[in-house]
């Protein structure tokens, strides 16, 4: 939140204040983009030799391994994440990220026309030049890292709004890039409000590409902004509502299947744009399935997060907290059943602590089966065909990912195929690894992926130079 000029960030925990920052104002974000573009037109970075500038992340990676468990806190304190997440998953993914895409910048290669003797098409790839990132806060420093790493190895120079509930990895992370030789300017972190330094980033006319992380909403706004100033690149990645397909011979994978499902859809308290928050089982196993997952979410440990044995916190706010308990309230009203969690009883007495919520015959067309809630809330349907399967699948306006479950290959290539999602995972909860590519498809994904050599795309431009020969 802001209070005069101020971002107030507060502990999920406890709801109370961690520190005060000061919020980057329109005309800040307009000052740090023309500092941007001087920056740029130096050639400092964007003309510096590939594996120099591949050097200084490398260095940048090394440093975010020293300062590794700082990071960790530093999540697990502003998004209310449980530090065992932090330590094992998010911090060591940020790591990878930036030193991958440092190995990478060099492997990114332009193109030749298949021309005639009498000219020759050169394609090739630079820097935009000023970009920008705006951030999500379910993911402050895996998030940064993914837009940071192929940004600045492509060659440009970087502003980045973290989500105004957690800035201060990223503000760790730009003084670890200053520590490792960054140039100034090249790398800036602007903490503000969405709806003025966010809104100001995208209709900046100085910032050649955005790539936005977060609701669909916001996402619809970034692009108008960006329609109204100076038709920048945009890339979204939005929300989901993913589904997690059981078919009837699911069950031979035992506890490993539940393991997984548990962790689709209850990582970071289901505050994760790929949860398995839809579970669609082959209705000869769904007694089982019910019991066995429901069993299993009852058991996680639900606490503070600095504690390395919780594994679930707090939802990010109330404001989070009402909308998932009133959703639930909402499809219990309608007739569904709550199998476990619901209302919270006996949880921490602070902070917005929402339990582990499995629901049965929800009303079709309720929230719970429809909106991407952004909390630990999981519907189970049943279906008897891969047809049903399928419908019940795409029977959503989000498209980003999928998980399928069975022994038969031919039937799990039936069903990736027919699900419309940018990523599918078969016998697994994943989406994939640095490098495959991420993104969605529907209202999830829009103008780019992350990861893999394709992310270099969101930052980069083609030029054709054609030479004629005589």
């Amino acid at each position: 939140m802001t209070t005069n000029g101020m971002l107030q960030v507060v502990n999920p925990a406890t709801g109370e204040s961690i520190t005060s920052l000061p919020a980057a104002s329109a005309d800040d974000v307009a000052k740090a983009a023309e500092q941007a573009r001087q920056v740029c037109d130096t050639g400092i970075w964007s003309r510096l030799p590939v594996r120099e500038r591949s050097a200084v992340l490398l260095r940048l990676a090394d440093l975010m391994e020293r300062d590794a468990e700082i990071l960790a806190r530093l999540d697990s304190e502003d998004a209310g994440k449980p530090i065992t997440e932090c330590r094992t998953g998010d911090v060591p993914g940020a790591i990878e990220s930036i030193r991958w895409f440092a190995e990478a910048a060099d492997k990114v290669f332009g193109r030749l026309a298949p021309s005639g003797p009498d000219g020759l098409g050169l394609m090739s790839r630079e820097p935009v030049g000023v970009v920008a990132a705006i951030l999500p806060w379910n993911y402050p420093l895996a998030m940064t890292a993914w837009k940071v790493g192929p940004a600045l190895a492509a060659g440009n120079c970087l502003l980045v709004k973290p989500a105004e509930a957690t800035p201060r990895s990223a503000l760790h992370l730009a003084a670890l890039a200053a520590e490792a030789g960054l140039p100034e300017g090249v790398l800036t972190v602007l903490p503000g409000y969405g709806r003025e330094a966010g809104a100001a980033l995208a209709r900046d006319p100085l910032v050649g590409a955005l790539s936005f992380t977060g609701s669909t909403a916001t996402g619809r706004r970034i692009l108008k902004h960006a329609a109204d100033s100076n038709f920048k690149r945009v890339s979204l990645e939005m929300g989901g509502k993913s589904p997690q397909l059981l078919m009837a011979d699911a069950l031979t994978y035992g506890d490993e299947l539940i393991d997984d499902m548990i962790e689709a859809a209850f990582l970071t308290m289901g505050q994760n744009c790929t949860a398995g928050s839809r579970i669609l089982v082959h209705h000869s196993i769904a007694d089982e399935i019910l019991e066995r997952f429901s069993s299993a979410a009852k058991e996680l440990v639900i606490g503070d997060p600095a504690d390395p044995r919780t594994q679930m916190g707090p939802l990010i706010d109330r404001a989070a907290f009402d909308r998932v308990a009133g959703a639930v309230e909402a499809a219990r009203a309608g007739g569904a059943r709550i199998h476990t969690g619901g209302l919270p009883l006996g949880l921490p007495p602070r902070g917005a602590y929402y339990p582990p919520t499995v629901i049965t015959r929800a009303p079709d067309g309720s929230d719970v089966l429809t909106r991407e809630l952004f909390g630990p809330v999981v519907t189970v349907q049943t279906f008897t065909s891969e047809d049903e399967a399928v419908h019940a699948a795409n029977a959503t306006e989000y498209g980003l990912a999928a998980s399928v479950w069975t022994r038969e290959l031919d039937t799990a290539l039936r069903l990736a195929r027919g699900i419309e999602a940018g990523v599918v995972s078969v016998n697994a909860y994943s989406e994939g690894d640095i490098t495959t590519p991420f993104g969605g498809w529907k209202q999830s994904g829009f103008g780019g992926v992350e990861k893999s050599t394709n992310a270099f795309d969101q930052w980069t431009r083609e030029k054709t130079v054609w030479i004629r020969t005589r």
